[in-house]
């Protein structure tokens, strides 16, 4: 029967304004969700209701965390119990926690050889580390040598999201890949 227990911890992040709730669960099976205002969680109910809790301004799902952003003028020590509550409750019950599921990826006969490689490079070298951290990157396309990407979760507000942009992503790529040039995000 233990196995079944929920356990959640919070994980600080690089980015203050920014803590990741791991969970013992698969919220979704791959790829993130990102709830960047009350608007877009309408209808999921673990982000609707994580934007009840005052000063909650972002929600980022992924496959075994929530990355939650609040207010920068609010102290994670009065948001910590009313998250953890909240995570609890929608997890424990019987919520369809996301109607709309994670977006689907392009198929690979549309995409060229060089986004092929960059997508393999990102989800099996970068996203996962990106996601330790409690974020996630999308990447939206490549044309002639640039490649154009969005942070997400704790990684699209962090001070050190352009570090992470440029001496990571972007030397990495360009590394594997001689045809990328530039990494920019959107």
């Amino acid at each position: 029967m233990t196995s079944h227990t929920l356990e959640i911890s919070a994980e600080v992040t690089p980015n203050p304004n920014t803590l990741k709730f791991n969970v013992n669960r698969v919220l979704i099976a791959e790829g993130s969700l990102n709830f960047t205002d009350k608007e877009k969680a309408k209808g999921s109910a673990l982000p609707e209701k994580l934007f009840e809790v005052p000063s909650v301004l972002g929600v980022m799902v992924g496959r075994n965390f929530i990355t939650v952003t609040k207010n920068p003028e609010a102290g994670w020590n009065a948001l910590v119990e009313p998250v953890t509550k909240v995570i609890r409750s929608i997890l424990e019950s019987d919520h369809i926690l996301f109607p709309q599921g994670a977006p689907a990826a392009a198929a690979a006969g549309d995409i060229s050889e060089i986004e092929q490689k960059i997508r393999a490079i990102l989800d099996n070298e970068i996203r996962p580390a990106v996601a330790m951290d409690g974020g996630d990157i999308t990447f939206y396309g490549y044309d002639n040598g640039v490649v154009t990407l969005h942070l997400q979760g704790s990684c699209s507000s962090c001070p050190s999201s352009v570090m992470t942009l440029k001496m990571g992503v972007e030397n990495r790529l360009k590394a594997l890949i001689p045809e990328v040039r530039e990494v920019v995000q959107i």
